[in-house]
């Protein structure tokens, strides 16, 4: 793997981040009836089923926007109906419960479903898509700390608690190694260095000639919420099954709204805030 979460440890974000992050991500809440305007230019979709996975203790509503948006664009978009993720408490110990699911969408079209994630959904998309990769088009993520030391972030003991589960033992550490490698299809992250709950280099794709990043300005818990987000994922979303390219930010509006995207100038201050 290259790029900044490579063989190295990142800080966790700052208590100031962290503290910040409900009042920035109501702040981008707020930013949806200003971008409307510009989330009304992408593609119009061509009715692939999508499905969404929530974040560490979040559900289905807190994806809500996020498959609203998709829906008015001509996506199939699913929400997972698992309730709150808890991890293997929610999908199982091998993931059945989130197999089924995929699998009962991939049989209502018999078309390869797209798999977006959010955090801890992230995580679950990718080892989701190393599963079925027959039946997944391409994964998206959301500031998903698929790589890096599991108690970098600042939720790993709300999350042992809660799941049931240790952030280290052999189970998690195996995600977070094949978080490390690519993925057998197209795959984005969407990652943001404001970053207040997890690191942003644990959040960055290995680079491959099938993977991407896009950089955005703004919080974790904002990230299903985020008028960038949204405009990205819209954006990958209408990449042809057989023709997908990564994210252009060419131009002067897209270079302002996305610090960066593709592999370029990762290294840098790749230990975080």
């Amino acid at each position: 793997m290259t790029g900044p979460a490579a063989g190295r440890s990142s800080k966790r974000p700052s208590p100031l981040l962290a503290l910040t992050e409900i009042p920035r991500a109501v702040a981008e809440l707020g930013m949806l009836p200003w971008a409307a305007p510009a989330l009304a230019t992408v593609p119009r979709g061509d009715g692939h089923s999508v499905l969404v996975i929530p974040g560490f203790n979040a559900s289905d509503s807190a994806t809500r926007i996020l498959r609203r948006y998709l829906a008015h664009l001509g996506y199939d978009a699913h929400g997972w109906d698992l309730g709150r993720n808890h991890g293997p408490r929610s999908v199982g110990d091998d993931g059945e419960k989130l197999l089924e699911r995929i699998e009962a969408i991939y049989d209502r079209q018999h078309r390869r479903v797209s798999l977006i994630g959010w955090s801890l959904g992230g995580i679950m998309a990718r080892a989701l898509c190393r599963r079925v990769p027959d039946q997944v088009r391409q994964v998206i993520t959301l500031g998903a700390p698929f790589a890096g030391a599991p108690k970098d972030t600042r939720v790993w003991r709300l999350y042992e608690f809660l799941s049931g589960q240790k952030v280290d033992d052999d189970r998690a550490l195996a995600y977070l190694r094949e978080g490390e490698t690519p993925l057998p299809v197209p795959s984005t992250a969407i990652w943001s260095r404001d970053d207040g709950i997890v690191p942003w280099a644990n959040c960055v794709e290995p680079n491959c000639a099938n993977s991407d990043n896009i950089e955005v300005f703004g919080s974790h818990f904002g990230l299903p919420v985020n008028p960038a987000v949204l405009y990205a994922v819209a954006d990958r979303l209408a990449q042809p099954e057989d023709g997908w390219r990564r994210f252009d930010r060419r131009g002067l509006i897209r270079a302002m709204v996305y610090p960066s995207s593709g592999h370029a100038n990762l290294a840098s201050d790749g230990a975080g805030n």
